[in-house]
């Protein structure tokens, strides 16, 4: 009953075994996702806005005497302008459209003047996300600079 065990062999890493840890992915841009994050919210606005303003409007007293229907054509249409915004935001250019999009919902305070609000809240998030997350990207960036210099 006294058996011996064998000895198990040494591991020693193979051809395909690396020693060595992955470098780690560079961090996402706060900026980045804080846009994704007010855009997101600003989806559902839009789109219980233009269902609010659609119900609340007559056929014939529409803006520009616009049919019923093209209010909802139009918020559609924003939302899926914020829906392929967000997926864009790995472009500089993309975010000057979000700017555009801020400046179209404040502008929809010509269909509702409630929408100005709206506008200007969301507007006033937009502004400090794309300020205050440059400036923490341009800090964390020093920061990890400063940290490869030392090395």
């Amino acid at each position: 009953m006294n058996e011996a065990a064998a000895p198990e062999p040494a591991m020693t890493p193979g051809p395909d075994v690396n020693p060595e840890p992955a470098a780690a992915p560079a961090p996402r841009s706060l900026q980045r996702s804080l846009a994704s994050i007010v855009l997101a919210f600003e989806i559902f606005v839009v789109f219980l806005a233009a269902l609010a303003i659609w119900g609340l409007a007559v056929d014939g007293e529409t803006p520009f005497g616009l049919p019923r229907w093209s209010i909802l054509v139009v918020g559609g249409v924003l939302v899926l302008l914020t829906i392929a915004t967000i997926g864009l935001l790995r472009h500089r250019w993309a975010y000057w459209l979000g700017w555009g999009i801020q400046v179209v919902i404040l502008a929809a305070g010509i269909l509702n003047p409630a929408m100005i609000i709206v506008g200007l809240v969301f507007g006033g998030m937009w502004a400090y996300c794309m300020v205050a997350g440059a400036r923490i990207d341009r800090n964390r960036a020093a920061h990890d600079a400063a940290g490869k210099e030392r090395e």
